[in-house]
């Protein structure tokens, strides 16, 4: 009697549970796990979208990675980005927080100030980029120029359209200021008098006392980082089209990547792939290849997290 009073108790106890983590468990199922398991499905399919999709193997994977010749440059970009962008980023983002908690009048104004180029839309802010580095009529080259300075093509260039994107990312650097000044604010200041008595120097109380304290934050921010650069889609498309001269309209055609594939990534082949080419399972590779990454990315870098970020014990 007393065994099945106690197996009763713990039933209940799980059904309570699980009816606690049901919304969660729909939402990862609905929203996460169905796509996912599509994905990898649609990946081994042939399918338009219209017709029933029908096993074809492995010759979806065997086109991306061998026969698509868009597929390399993309990752190679991709890759780029990430590493680059993130590092800029972060770097950036945490070096603003430093100055603006220094700032003894109007820190909340220059808080304002760097934190309002996040709020402008993607496109927009992509197109005021296109018009402010237009090599031609930009003011950014004239003012190059009459300083005597070389006038590079920024996004009619290939070799600096990734350096000018990096930019545009920097320019709207105000999320990771927010995030990192409320960090810097949040470490003690005990610490940072006990180290001045120590005869710490400056750079010495900023790799003993801040980083290890905003570690977790610094391991945030490149994480997310890694995440929304492996989902980096509007920002290159847009400068792509405008600095091309292809803005859209009926009967144009435009390839993404301009110039020479510069700002091609990996998000650009999903929609390529899918939506106009309607090869969904091809799609769904680049896809997958994505998520891997991103994955990838993430494992090492909380693997990894005391090498990458813990600078002292």
């Amino acid at each position: 009697m007393r065994t099945h009073t106690l197996r009763s108790k713990r039933r209940r106890s799980a059904l309570r549970t699980l009816a606690f983590l049901s919304p969660w468990l729909i939402g990862f199922g609905v929203f996460f796990a169905y796509p996912l398991i599509a994905t990898v499905y649609f990946s081994f399919t042939q399918y338009d979208g219209f017709r029933p999709p029908v096993f074809n193997g492995l010759e979806n994977w065997t086109y991306v990675f061998s026969q698509y010749r868009l597929f390399v440059p993309a990752l190679e970009n991709t890759l780029w980005f990430v590493v680059v962008m993130v590092g800029c980023r972060v770097v950036f983002g945490l070096g603003i927080g430093l100055l603006v908690i220094r700032i003894r009048t109007g820190g909340g104004v220059f808080r304002t100030l760097f934190y309002l180029p996040y709020l402008a839309p993607p496109v927009a802010a992509s197109l005021a980029f296109v018009f402010l580095l237009n090599p031609g009529t930009g003011p950014v080259n004239s003012f190059l120029e009459s300083a005597g300075l070389p006038a590079p093509g920024w996004f009619t260039d290939a070799d600096w359209s990734r350096p000018a994107l990096t930019a545009l990312a920097l320019w709207g650097i105000g999320d990771l200021m927010v995030i990192f000044t409320a960090a810097l604010l949040d470490v003690p200041k005990e610490q940072y008098e006990a180290a001045e008595l120590d005869g710490a120097s400056a750079f010495q109380r900023f790799r003993f006392v801040t980083l290890p304290n905003i570690a977790p934050i610094v391991l945030f921010a490149v994480v997310t980082g890694v995440i929304q650069t492996t989902q980096y889609y509007t920002q290159p498309l847009v400068v792509g089209k405008v600095a091309s001269g292809i803005i859209g309209g009926s009967g144009q055609q435009f390839e993404p990547g301009y110039p020479e594939k510069s700002t091609l990534t990996l998000p650009q082949l999903v929609y390529d792939l899918g939506f106009q080419r309607f090869d969904y399972g091809s799609a769904a590779v680049v896809a997958l290849v994505l998520f891997a990454l991103s994955m990838l990315f993430t494992a090492v870098l909380m693997r990894r997290r005391g090498g990458l970020i813990r600078v002292g014990d």
